[in-house]
């Protein structure tokens, strides 16, 4: 048994019916826990699992799933010399418990997504916006976010204060007429007259048999 099957199955049988799939790919492996317990498997983890540092956090979306998120945590041990990914599904409008308490860098890592993804995290102590501005609305790492936002901010020099104001572009997009690698140019490009006057060529096809 390899050591990330076998550590699968260490982490199962500590927290017994947390882990509702485990997956290892490409030398990773993923657990995916029930959220409700998701605090009790990365104390355990924190703890007698030797996993004591949180590398990241973050969240994914997947707007057609009826629980829309993910939170993903990103964990390492020093000793094991490992790393283990715990994911959590959270609905839109569900929260899920934070894990200050065993990671305490989780702090910001939680406000981020809570900034990008709209995910609330039970018992942070300073959830609140980190990334955008005061008065931003909406979450842009949404999918079904505008990619140009729905305002933009700049510093009014006439009134000597920043404002917020609809999105408008400051020029038509361009049309730079970039042809297909795949279809070829209908007229010969610079250089390649001497393709074209080789004895094989033909009109349409230069280089190419009849």
């Amino acid at each position: 048994m390899s050591d990330l099957a076998a550590l699968s199955e260490q982490i199962a049988g500590a927290v017994p019916g947390a882990i509702t799939e485990s997956k290892i790919s490409v030398g990773e492996l993923t657990l995916t826990v029930d959220a409700p317990r998701v605090l009790e498997v990365l104390t355990w983890l924190q703890g007698p699992g030797d996993f004591k540092i949180l590398v990241d956090l973050c969240g994914n979306d997947w707007p057609q799933r009826a629980k829309r998120f993910d939170v993903v945590y990103h964990l390492l041990s020093l000793t094991r010399n490992l790393r283990l990914r715990v994911k959590a599904q959270v609905g839109e409008g569900e929260s899920i418990a934070s894990a200050i308490g065993p990671y305490p860098a989780a702090n910001w890592f939680e406000r981020e997504a809570f900034d990008m993804y709209g995910i609330a995290f039970d018992g942070h102590p300073d959830l609140r916006r980190i990334l955008t501005d005061y008065g931003f609305s909406g979450y842009p790492l949404r999918k079904d976010f505008p990619l140009s936002g729905y305002v933009e901010l700049r510093y009014d020099d006439q009134i000597k204060r920043v404002v917020y104001q609809p999105v408008q572009l400051v020029q038509e997009f361009r049309d730079f007429d970039f042809m297909s690698p795949w279809e070829g140019a209908p007229h010969i490009l610079p250089g390649d007259e001497k393709a074209a006057m080789a004895p094989n060529a033909t009109s349409g096809d230069p280089g190419k048999k009849p």
